[in-house]
């Protein structure tokens, strides 16, 4: 029974759908969806066109706006929202420690989340629309990975798309997961040199917490077990719009003066553990390298092993010598399963996953190169997230897809300046700009 409320400005109602865990099979086991619809409070009762919203991750749950923020403000001027809890996030049938089990071990555990990519959420979309619009037609507006499912949207079920608007989430149509953390790393270093320059004095700051890191076990208040690679891995901010600013503000004040000596302070620890926790999205690790997934060659913990590649990386090495610790980007390695209480029961479940051999296809370039569905992409110019060679690569392999490329947005765009990046994808999908 779908419950609804108010909020200022904004009707919510909880929705709740049961599709099949596998759509090929859509007799058998079957999973729950939630959504929450989102209406302004003056047009409650008109019958308005509907916007669906895939949210990045992958592994995270939509939005929980209060009120009308953002990109959603312009969307209810003329939509009606559904913000979908992609399967295995936020309240749909959760996939993390405490849920998997129930599956049986490892091996049944990653047969199971094998369902969890591109294609099973755009067979969601399709098997809830018609309860939702009636059948209609539907705009998607999908960020950074929910950019992904609109490719595969627009590959395997096009007829269920009115409009296609993507933030930041353009993936290639044929790269192997090595080779997009190979276009990754150089990036991420290109971010951390502009950190640098903003804030010089964070190069001795950094190299500093990585040296006691080396020299201390560090464990978190959560148990959190924070190793030098794990404190790199906070490099993951530099791709937001407030991220430099943020992570100065971390490394500022990191230390405290104890009887025992200098120590990292318990606000450091707290604020670290929230930052670096997957508790509260473990498919993001899961599955992170596995929508990359290209037939029958293994991911194998790409990232881990092309770091390799890039010594400026290694922790160790700078510290020998006077060179600036590199923080790394959007990146998901096997330490993180021992470093992170909520991963390591998930540890061999995230190896037979690395080690999988019979990936589908996700995206149909012959249906994309023939694309009817009327369509813009937001590409952000030195995205640390999505590689913006990649991205332009595939606009150009989308029949019709118009772009905006622009460097006043970091990837978090459609955050920080939703309504705007909302209207000029709108405009250029309908071909009024």
């Amino acid at each position: 029974m779908s419950v609804s409320y108010r909020q200022p400005g904004v009707v919510l109602t909880d929705r709740r759908f049961t599709v099949p865990l596998d759509h090929h099979d859509p007799s058998g086991e079957t999973i729950e969806l939630y959504a929450r619809e989102a209406v302004a409070s003056d047009k409650a009762h008109q019958d308005l066109p509907w916007l669906v919203y895939l949210q990045g991750g992958p592994g995270f749950g939509a939005n929980r706006f209060i009120g009308r923020p953002a990109w959603l403000g312009r969307a209810l001027k003329e939509f009606r929202v559904l913000l979908l809890d992609q399967r295995g996030t936020g309240a749909s049938t959760p996939a993390n420690r405490q849920t998997l089990p129930l599956r049986g071990g490892p091996a049944e555990q990653a047969d199971y989340l094998a369902h969890f990519r591109a294609d099973a959420i755009v067979r969601d979309c399709e098997a809830i629309r018609p309860q939702v619009t009636g059948g209609a037609p539907w705009t998607v507006l999908g960020q950074s990975f929910g950019g992904f499912c609109t490719v595969a949207y627009l590959s395997l079920a096009p007829e269920g798309v009115h409009t296609a608007l993507i933030t930041g989430g353009l993936p290639s149509l044929d790269a192997h997961a090595d080779d997009v953390y190979r276009a990754a790393y150089p990036r991420v270093e290109r971010k951390v040199a502009a950190h640098y320059a903003r804030y010089p004095q964070d190069v001795e700051r950094a190299r500093r917490i990585a040296d006691h890191l080396l020299t201390h076990d560090v464990v978190l208040p959560g148990g959190y077990r924070l190793t030098v690679e794990a404190f790199q891995s906070l490099g993951i901010l530099l791709g937001g719009s407030e991220g430099s600013h943020r992570l100065h503000f971390l490394l500022e004040d990191a230390f405290v003066r104890t009887p025992g000596g200098h120590e990292l302070s318990d606000d450091f620890h707290e604020q670290v553990q929230g930052l670096l926790s997957y508790a509260g999205h473990p498919l993001y690790a899961l599955v992170h390298e596995a929508i990359y997934g290209r037939g029958t060659r293994p991911t194998a913990w790409s990232a881990e092993r092309v770091r390799a590649e890039f010594p400026r990386f290694d922790a160790a090495k700078a510290l020998a010598g006077d060179e600036p610790l590199m923080f790394t980007g959007e990146s998901v390695h096997p330490w993180m399963f021992d470093c992170d209480p909520a991963l390591r029961p998930l540890r061999e479940t995230a190896e037979l996953l690395a080690a999988r051999t019979d990936w589908t296809p996700l995206y149909d370039p012959a249906r994309l190169a023939a694309n009817e569905v009327p369509a813009a992409a937001a590409v952000y110019h030195d995205d640390m997230y999505v590689d913006t060679g990649h991205a332009l690569a595939t606009a150009r392999a989308i029949r019709g897809l118009r772009t905006w490329v622009t460097d006043e947005f970091e990837h978090d765009g459609v955050r920080a300046g939703g309504p705007r990046v909302l209207d000029r994808l709108l405009a250029l999908a309908r071909d009024e700009a």
